[in-house]
């Protein structure tokens, strides 16, 4: 598995070569990670995008924003004065549970994120969503995984720092219930 500090030292087009996102047949056919097999320091697998304006206007018509930053480049470049159409905050948020419910499938749980906006994208960076283990611990039979999560460009720029709550199964142990219920404190 290749490092985020080694994906930005390579050129944009390299960067996408190493993309670890699943595709449909590997989640399918995905074993479980368990807590037991998580180390602090590990760095989950990272999906890599590139956005172009077709995408960008196929998701303001999908969830029916149609503020005209996100598609009409005059009206971003004229009247809002930025450097071109902007990636829509709304996709990345939509980029954290599935990054999360890809890792931690078919038994874990996504439990918790945040995270924030801290950067314009545009349409051709290449986005690097990450993750990295900070903290594990058992709680209720369940493996609580405590993580740094992100977004950065190809030029280092984090655009979305966070942290999120998954849940995995103890090897062994019991199943993460469905729907989830919280461990009590």
């Amino acid at each position: 598995m290749v490092t985020v500090d080694d994906l930005l030292n390579m050129d944009p087009e390299d960067i996408l070569k190493h993309n670890e996102r699943p595709d449909d047949q590997a989640i399918r056919n995905k074993q479980q990670i368990y807590y037991d097999d998580v180390e602090v320091g590990q760095e989950l697998p990272k999906y890599i995008y590139r956005q172009t304006p077709t995408h960008l206007f196929r998701w303001s018509a999908s969830i029916e924003n149609f503020h005209r930053i996100h598609y009409d480049l005059d009206f971003a470049l004229n009247h809002d004065k930025n450097p071109t159409i902007l990636v829509h905050g709304s996709w990345k948020q939509s980029v954290v549970p599935q990054f999360l419910k890809d890792w931690v499938s078919p038994g874990g749980w996504p439990w918790k994120a945040r995270f924030e906006h801290r950067a314009m994208l545009t349409p051709n960076d290449v986005l690097i969503m990450w993750g990295t283990v900070v903290d594990k611990t058992e709680k209720d039979g369940m493996g609580i995984i405590e993580l740094e999560i992100g977004m950065k460009t190809q030029d280092g720029v984090e655009s979305m720092p966070g942290t999120a709550t998954v849940v995995l199964p103890i090897r062994g142990g019991k199943e993460i219930p469905y729907p989830f219920i919280p461990p009590q404190d």
